[in-house]
Parts: structure tokens; sequence; C-alpha cells
């Protein structure tokens, strides 16, 4: 009896100190995904800004601006989402009506983690085929003859990356937070036993 009674205590002990954790998790969540959040925004604009003042002129074979690559249209286009949305989820994470609906960061923060992995695909293709080219079809290397212009794009894609990674990590708390409500299922089956 008296076995039982001290297993019963630690269980309790166990089971407050777990809840005290997992009060503690989302206040820390919170700021990290925050911090996350208002991090996109600039390196967002940075890459914007980056990406559409990119030009360069040869003597030999013209302009090379962003308009030329079909590409960083749709980089530009993503990151332009991303940061607008980074702005407004921030903004609204903070309002206690809507932290309580977890599905509203979750859905939109893993449809922009896969369009970020898209965008970061495809810049980086075309960051490789500027730098290496092609030449099974005859697509010649670019950036001997437009340093400038692949730098700064290069830089631009090293942002965007870091935007990249920023919505992975925020997919992942979001995540967590729209399924930690739910019990694990080894739990709910060993309450319905006792």
């Amino acid at each position: 009896m008296r076995d039982t009674t001290n297993n019963n205590t630690r269980e309790g002990e166990r089971n407050g100190s777990s809840k005290h954790q997992r009060q503690e998790a989302p206040m820390s969540l919170k700021l990290i995904d925050s911090c996350l959040r208002l991090s996109v925004i600039p390196l967002s604009v940075a890459t914007i800004w980056l990406t559409v003042t990119i030009h360069q002129s040869n003597p030999d074979y013209g302009n090379l601006d962003y308009n030329s690559i079909m590409g960083l249209k749709y980089m530009v286009g993503v990151s332009a989402i991303c940061g607008i949305y980074a702005l407004l989820s921030t903004i609204s994470s903070w309002v206690t009506c809507l932290v309580s609906k977890a599905w509203l960061f979750f859905v939109p923060d893993q449809v922009l983690a896969y369009l970020m992995t898209t965008s970061v695909a495809g810049a980086t293709e075309m960051v490789y085929l500027l730098n290496k080219g092609d030449k099974t079809v005859t697509w010649s290397e670019v950036c001997s003859s437009y340093p400038h212009f692949c730098s700064k794009l290069t830089i631009a894609l090293g942002l965007h990356v870091f935007v990249l990674f920023s919505f992975l990590f925020l997919s992942v708390i979001s995540a967590y937070r729209a399924f930690s409500v739910f019990d694990p299922p080894g739990d709910s089956q060993t309450n319905g036993n006792a």
C-alpha cells in the first residue's frame, strides 16, 4: 500500500513538472517565433532590393538586369509575399484572440516554407548556370562577362536561403503549436486503462 502511495506521489510530481514545463515552453517558443518572423522582414526586403537593382552592361553582349531572367521575378515575388506575411503574422501573434488559433499560423507557414524551397531551388539553379553554363545545350557561362551581376545575385541568394531556413524553423514551431494540444496516442490509451 505504501509503495502504491509513493508511486502515485512520484507520478503526480512528474505530471506537475511536465505541466509546468509545457507552460514555459509556449512563451519561449513565442519569443523564438517572433524573432524569426521579425528577421524575415529585413532579409526579404534586402533580397528584393538587391535583386531588383541588379544590372550590368557589357559592350559585347548588352545589358543584363533582373527583368532578363524570369526566375528572378519569381524570387522577388516570393520574397515580397514572405515579407508581408511575416509582418502581418508577427503583429497578429501578439493579439490574444488569434494566438489560440494555431491553425491560422500552421497552414501559411507550411505553404510559404514550400514556396521558399521552390524559389531557392530555382534561384540556385540560375546562379549555377550563370557561373558554369551548360555545354550540352550550348549555354555559355555569363559571370565572366557580368561579374558584378553574378556577385550581387549570389548575395541575394544567400539572404534568400536565410529566409528559407527561418520559414523551415517557423513551420516546425507552428506544427508543434498546432499539434501539441492533442495528447500523444500512448497517453490516451494508458489513461483509459487506469
